[in-house]
């Protein structure tokens, strides 16, 4: 199986680069206009109808190409928009970037780039990545150069592992709940909701008559949110893999595509509920632990929206609907089993239970030696007169045996 991920780093770039950046732009802006005129998004009648126009830049052949790549991947993406239903303006790029695959060469701690005829470009690489990229068994695909960053796309060739399980993964906005039948773990991302409020704070009491100026105080400050949660949930999903690698268990996600038109304008929900929730990165944590399992050969399933429908709502011991009873909305009680559950502990055990179900089809096995469950499940439980002792605490293992 072949691992993909990047390692990024920082830079300072030269007069020729920042020039090289910005032809690169008005390539593909050009490339996205013929698109347009000729409504054509696919990457084969774009190079044929493109190709020819390019040839008045200054720029190496190897990034037209890569330029047409690019605007084809701009055009699909707006395609797709359109067929979805979604009101779309006419896209166009704006921060000089350069994206290739052709050309370069990595050897003295120093990539080495195209930059006109018979004329290159060294970059230096930072210790980080010359460590990164020391190992033999890698092998660097492309780059990206934007102003201030260089991002090289690496790959490698894993085995997948033998998995004897599954483990569940609940998104939810303030944690990651992540466990089975033994034993569910929830990693707190309270603060990474405390940092976004406290942004928001500082962005609104700014009074700048200079809009411009605002804009970049506001641009400083949302990277800085974004940096601090991405860092949040770096650890959890760090934390997720390393112990499901440790188990031999794969991961399973359920999907939450869809979600945000749940949190849309008119829909009865207060202003800041609907920010708080629109600002929720669910797709990160997805895209975090699929490209951190796949580098190790951990397989990772995805369950479909009817695979998961009620997960969070019906007990994993005997398939009955849990019920609220007045209780705080986090935990649920099944009057068959006479306990308090938290309802993120819940999804995540009926997740995993899904999971395994599918990934024993995928190997051949037969699936119905699960149903009816001959071992007995235990469902973590909360002591009924202290709902709160379910308590959010960063890699805190809760308890799979406090019963009645």
């Amino acid at each position: 199986m072949l691992a993909k991920k990047s390692v990024k780093q920082n830079y300072s770039p030269s007069t020729e680069v920042l020039e090289l950046l910005d032809l690169f732009r008005r390539m593909v802006n050009r490339c996205i206009v013929i698109g347009l005129s000729q409504n054509v998004s696919s990457l084969k009648s774009l190079c044929l109808l493109s190709y020819r126009e390019l040839k008045g830049y200054p720029s190496p052949s190897c990034y037209k190409l890569c330029a047409i790549s690019r605007a084809a991947g701009i055009l699909a993406s707006r395609k797709k928009s359109l067929r979805r239903g979604f009101a779309t303006k006419s896209p166009y790029a704006v921060k000089p970037l350069l994206i290739s695959c052709y050309n370069f060469k990595i050897q003295n701690g120093h990539l080495q780039i195209p930059i006109g005829r018979k004329a290159y470009e060294t970059i230096p690489l930072t210790k980080h990545t010359a460590l990164v990229l020391s190992d033999k068994t890698l092998r660097v695909r492309s780059f990206t150069l934007t102003a201030t960053t260089l991002s090289l796309c690496i790959s490698k060739e894993v085995v997948t592992l033998e998995c004897t399980g599954t483990v569940g993964v609940d998104r939810n906005l303030r944690n990651l709940t992540c466990g089975d039948e033994e034993t569910v773990i929830q990693y707190d991302l309270s603060m990474a909701v405390e940092i976004a409020n406290t942004t928001v704070s500082i962005v609104s009491s700014f009074k700048r008559n200079d809009r411009r100026i605002g804009q970049r105080l506001a641009m400083k400050y949302g990277k800085r949110r974004q940096n601090r949660a991405l860092n949040l949930l770096h650890n959890a999903t760090k934390s997720i893999v390393h112990r499901a690698f440790e188990e031999k268990k794969a991961v399973v996600l359920e999907s939450i595509r869809g979600i945000r038109r749940l949190y849309r304008k008119g829909n009865w929900q207060g202003k800041s509920f609907r920010g708080r929730m629109n600002g929720w990165s669910f797709g990160k944590a997805q895209s975090q632990i699929e490209y951190k399992a796949a580098w190790i050969g951990l397989p990772v399933v995805r369950l479909s929206r009817r695979e998961t429908f009620g997960t969070s709502s019906i007990c994993p011991k005997y398939g009955e609907r849990l019920q609220s009873d007045g209780r705080p909305r986090r935990a649920l009680r099944c009057w068959k089993c006479e306990i308090w559950v938290d309802r993120d502990v819940v999804a995540a055990i009926n997740i995993s239970r899904c999971g395994r179900l599918r990934f024993d089809r995928s190997k051949g096995e037969a699936a119905e030696a699960l149903i009816g469950n001959p071992t007995p499940t235990v469902i973590p439980g909360v002591d009924a007169s202290k709902p709160t002792h379910l308590a959010k605490v960063s890699g805190t293992m809760l308890s799979s045996t406090d019963h009645h």
